[in-house]
Parts: structure tokens; C-alpha cells; sequence
């Protein structure tokens, strides 16, 4: 492979809290190796349109603490094509880029990993998405802040569930992992956690409020992921309506600002190590691979691990959530 002298970096597909601190210390580590580093603003749709912007030091000094990312994120349909990542590739080819950093989800490895299989660039991957779904690491930059986003939120709910007697059902994200509503609900004592993971939840969720209505209990907190196999929180809720007309039934989706936010501590810390890795990776001749957190030290995946993989959720975590929802 040829010696790397020029880097990009790009954000892809849904923003996380941590983005901006992982670019930080791409841009930072590969200054300190010597390299030059260029932004592409726009994921990889702004790599078809050649929209790049030279980064400094000073072009990332105070974005440790904010959410989203400088760089901006997008999805792209052209990218999926032939045409559009030759488009790509002539881009990065006429602005002298040797290797690219990714930071996103499966689907921004995805494209990565067909890209540098069709094109002499190799590329390396961080994960950043707030499911924390990604397989071969342990947790992904953003999941941190948007699990403490959703408890705060929560607990306030609770108080005013408990002031109205009301049964509450929150919906949080998570298409096709519950890692965010069971951790979640967990943490701020849920009665009910309902995760895409799971078979036989209605079953589960009808024992527990004919219980309930037996018990009358005055407040409750049912936390729904909103890819789970009976519907959002909306269609649930009117469920129980129907068949529950003495439970005071009121619904709430938290929605987006569950990405947004300042990162938490772990999640600038954890972007930072990933950001030196992914370019401690490159400069060790690396391609198609995710520089992951496994037992607290960093880990080398191969893209088609990581698109191919599951990342289960733990046994352990579903037995603690049973037991304290008695």
C-alpha cells in the first residue's frame, strides 16, 4: 500500500452526541503524524459533490463539548450506485486523498467496505450511532449521552405520573435494538420494557396489568424501543385503552432530541481513544476495519464482521429487568 500522506474524514448517517470529539482527535492525531486532513462535509453525498474543507488544529478547538457534527451528515442514494462512488472516488483522487476515516453506523460501513473493495483507498471505520448496536465493541460513541438524555427524561415523567396517577408509555428509539429501553428502563425502574429482541411480550404485558388493575396501583412507567414487535408506544397504549378502561393512560415519544445534547464524559472519552485509533490503524496499513472498545481496550473489526454480525442482548441485563419489575 502506498505510504499515506493525506487523510479525510466524514460523518454518516444518523448524528450522535461524540461525533465532533471523534473528529477532533482524527484531525489532531493525524497532524501529530504529519498528515494532512480534510473534512467531507455531508457523509458521502458530499463526497460525490466534492464538498471538502481543510481542517486544522484550530478548525476543531472547542467542539469537544458539542452534539451533532461540524461536518454535518446525510444519507445518499447515489453512493449506492456504480456511477455515483466512481464520482466519489474521481473527487478524492483530484484532491490528493489517501485514506478516509468514516464515523457511523453498519450502513456508513457498508458503503465503505464495497467502496475500497472497488477503489485502491482504504478505509477505517469508528462506530458512532446512539442504538449502540454495532457488533465487535462494546459500546458506540453517542449511546452514553442519549441513555442519560432518556433517563433524565424519565425520572421527570415520573413525577408526573405519580402526581396524576397516571400510566405512562414512553417511546424511545431503537428500530431493531433495545439496548437504549432496557438499560433505560433499568435504570429508572420501568415496570415494563418492551425491546424488538423479545418474543411473547403481549403476553407478558397482559399478566402485568391485570396485576396491576388488581393491585391499583396509583402510576407506572411501561418504556417501549420502537421497533418492538407490538407497535410504538402509541398503538400499545391504545391497546391497553380498549381492553384497560380504568388505567389512566397517557402517552410519550421522545423522539429526536434523544441524539441531540452536550456528549457525556465516556462518550468524549471514548471518541477521542477511537479517533487515534482510526488513524493509528491506517498508519499500520489497515483497511476495512472498525477500531471498536472491547473490555476497555481497542479492537480491530473487519467491515463485513460488524455488517454481518448481531450484537445480542444480554441474558444478564433481561434477568435483572425481570426481577426488579416485581
Amino acid at each position: 500500500m502506498k505510504k499515506i500522506s493525506k487523510i479525510a474524514v466524514l460523518s454518516s448517517g444518523g448524528d450522535a452526541p461524540g461525533m465532533n470529539a471523534a473528529i477532533r482527535s482524527v484531525v489532531r492525531a493525524a497532524i501529530f503524524h504529519g498528515l494532512e486532513v480534510e473534512g467531507i462535509e455531508h457523509g458521502y453525498e458530499g463526497m460525490i459533490k466534492a464538498e471538502f474543507v481543510k481542517l486544522k488544529s484550530k478548525n476543531v478547538r472547542n467542539i469537544i463539548q458539542r452534539g451533532g457534527t461540524i461536518l454535518r451528515t446525510a444519507r445518499s442514494e447515489e453512493f449506492k450506485t456504480e456511477e455515483g462512488r466512481q464520482k466519489a472516488y474521481d473527487n478524492l483522487v483530484k484532491r490528493k486523498i489517501d485514506a478516509v476515516i468514516v464515523i457511523g453506523g453498519d450502513g456508513t460501513f457498508r458503503g465503505a467496505g464495497i467502496f475500497s473493495q472497488e477503489f485502491d483507498i482504504p478505509f477505517v471505520g469508528i462506530p458512532g450511532t446512539i442504538d449502540n448496536d454495532m457488533f465487535g465493541t462494546d459500546f458506540t460513541i453517542g449511546f452514553d449521552t442519549a441513555l442519560n438524555t432518556v433517563v433524565e427524561a424519565i425520572d421527570r415523567i415520573k413525577d408526573t405520573a405519580s402526581s396524576h396517577d397516571r400510566m405512562f408509555f414512553i417511546e424511545v428509539m431503537g428500530r431493531d435494538a433495545g439496548f437504549i429501553a432496557l438499560q433505560a428502563g433499568i435504570a429508572t425502574g420501568a415496570e415494563a420494557i418492551l425491546i424488538p429482541e423479545i418474543e411473547g411480550q403481549a403476553e407478558k404485558l397482559k399478566e402485568y396489568l391485570l396485576n396491576e388493575s388488581k393491585s391499583k396501583k396509583s402510576s407506572s412507567i411501561i418504556l417501549v424501543a420502537e421497533g418492538n414487535n407490538l407497535g410504538g408506544a402509541v398503538e400499545v397504549a391504545n391497546k391497553v385503552k380498549d381492553d384497560f378502561k380504568d388505567f389512566n393512560v397517557r402517552v410519550n415519544v421522545l423522539g429526536h432530541m434523544q441524539r441531540g445534547g452536550t456528549p457525556t464524559a465516556f462518550d468524549r472519552f471514548l471518541a477521542s481513544r477511537l479517533g487515534v485509533a482510526a488513524v493509528d490503524a491506517l498508519l499500520d496499513n489497515q483497511r476495512s476495519v472498525m477500531v471498536g472498545y472491547k473490555n476497555h481496550e481497542v479492537v480491530h473489526v473487519p467491515f463485513n464482521k460488524t455488517i454481518k454480525g448481531n450484537r445480542d442482548i444480554s441474558n444478564e441485563l433481561l434477568r435483572v429487568a425481570d426481577i426488579l419489575t416485581i
